[in-house]
Order: structure tokens, then sequence, then C-alpha cells
């Protein structure tokens, strides 16, 4: 008997459908994928050449096979054989995936009319100029006196969405009070705008981790996954935000900025909840260790009194 789990993905409602079959699972993004059929990728590179979006699905390890339907997206995931891999360690991976095509603005099937965020009206082009000419005026000089940086990625005038790519490696201010502050002053200035999504820069990465080895590992990118897609959503109502800061010896390290630095409930937050979901969807760390200094200013690692 199948169950559904919903999950609040950002912007997108996304439920998933596991099926009979444990390999196989289906994603409702509660939108449009194709307008009519369905098309089966089994092969990574005709996915490459077809589909930005079963492209993107196929660059997660443990996806063998991709269908995509009128209303749906299903996986079905390598057998234990080829390379065992868990649906509580894919499904935070999957999730992201669509929910960053739709964002991307990239067509489902190459060859259809891109989103609107491809191409815009006379109308939405002053709309993006007004973003782009505010984010190199006055958002930009002022994030690269922090140590940051940002650049406009995308527009999409349907929902209201911007897109802005963010290199917060440098930034002297947790990263998700600056991006509150970066999202007031655009919406303040381009009332069009209903959100701001924030992306790492290409090079952040790198910048990131270049000192950091865990930082660069799967388990790094699942962990960062599950917050952003499960986590962070469920304690953003309470303004509070949590970055995975580094892997070391199965201990993830993060840190927490916004309502829960400082927070009474910090710690029953962190070993009752994060750490139980960290640790369950990543089977290889044993403990997830809070850095922040809760009294304002910088603390080294530590393990707990």
């Amino acid at each position: 008997m199948s169950r559904r789990e919903r999950v609040w993905s950002c912007l997108m409602f996304i439920q998933t459908l596991p099926h009979e079959d444990d390999a196989r699972m289906k994603f409702l993004p509660g939108r449009q994928v194709l307008t009519s059929g369905s098309v089966v990728f089994e092969d990574e590179t005709d996915a490459r050449a077809r589909s930005p979006l079963a492209a993107r699905l196929f660059d997660i390890p443990g996806v063998k096979s991709v269908e995509l339907g009128e209303d749906y997206v299903t996986i079905v995931k390598k057998s234990d054989e080829e390379q065992k891999t868990l649906w509580i360690q894919l499904k935070p991976m999957i999730l992201a995936a669509i929910m960053d095509h739709y964002m991307s603005g990239m067509p489902v099937l190459n060859g259809e009319e891109k989103a609107a965020s491809a191409s815009y009206s006379e109308e939405e082009q002053k709309i993006v100029d007004a973003i782009v000419d505010l984010v190199e005026t006055r958002v930009k000089p002022q994030l690269r006196d922090d140590g940051g940086d940002v650049a406009f990625k995308s527009y999409d005038p349907e929902d209201g969405v911007v897109v802005l790519e963010m290199d917060s490696s440098g930034l002297s201010t947790p990263a998700f009070g600056t991006q509150i502050k970066i999202e007031n002053t655009v919406r303040h200035f381009v009332p069009e705008i209903q959100r701001v999504r924030f992306e790492r820069m290409v090079d952040e990465e790198a910048v990131n981790t270049s000192d950091r080895p865990g930082l660069q590992t799967d388990e790094a990118e699942q962990i960062r996954v599950l917050l952003e897609t499960r986590i962070n959503p469920a304690i953003a109502a309470h303004g509070g935000y949590i970055t995975l800061i580094d892997i070391q010896d199965q201990t993830a390290y993060v840190e927490m900025a916004g309502g829960c630095q400082g927070c009474g409930m910090a710690d029953a937050t962190l070993k009752q909840g994060v750490e139980v979901e960290i640790k369950s969807a990543v089977p290889m760390i044993e403990r997830v260790l809070d850095v922040t200094d809760h009294a304002g200013g910088t603390n080294p690692y530590y393990v707990g009194y």
C-alpha cells in the first residue's frame, strides 16, 4: 500500500509517492512538467541532449532513469549491486534539483519555449534593468565592503522571483541576515518583486572549501541539501537558519543564525531535531556540533559541556 509524503520545498509544495517497487518513486511538483504524454530517459547522454531537467537529475549519484509526465517526475534508483543508495539520501537532492530547475527558467525539454525568465517583454525588461542597476550600484558595493559579492542571475515575471548569485565566504556577518537585508532592499525599490532566491556563486565553493576538505565530500552536499529543503524551511518561521561549517572525523559542525542564535531552545533544536535528521540522512555522521557563539562574536570548534 503506497503512502504520500508531503515536503515543503521553498516555493514549491512537492509530493512524493513511493511505488510498490522500492527502486521507483514519483515526485509531484504541483505544476506542469510536460504538456502531454511522457518521456523516459534511461541514458545520461540522451538526457543531456534532450532535457535540462533530466540532465540535472542524472547529476545525482544513484539515479538510474528518469521519466517525465504531464504532472510528475518518476525516478528509478540504481540497484544495491550497482550503487547502494537509500531514498532518505536521494530525496533531498532530487527535491532540490526539481526546485532549482523551475527556478532557473530552463525548459523541461530542449526545443520548448523557455520560461519567462529567459526572455522578457518591454515592461519586464524595465524591471530587470531596475534590478540589475540596484544590485550593481547599491547592493554589490556594500556587500564587497563586507567581504562578499553578489550578481543578478534571473527574474521570473510570473512568480515575481529574482535569483541572485551570492558569495558569502568572506562575510563578517551571518549570511542569512545579509540575505534578508538584500531581499528587503530589492523588494522596497522594485515592488514587482515577491521573493529573492539566493544561489552560491560558481567559485564560492572553491573559496569556502580550500582549507576544509570535509566540505568537498558527497556527505557535505547531502547535508547542505537537507538543510535547504527540510530543516531551514522548518525553522524559518522562527527566523532561524543553519549552515554547515565543516565535516571532520564523522562530525558535522553547524552554525545557527537569525532567531536560533542566542535562543534558549537552540540546544534542543540541535539535539532533538537537526542532529536526528542529519544522522538519519547521512549515516556516516556520528554527531553534530554547534559552533555558534550564542552570546555574540565568533567561537572556535568546541564540544558541549
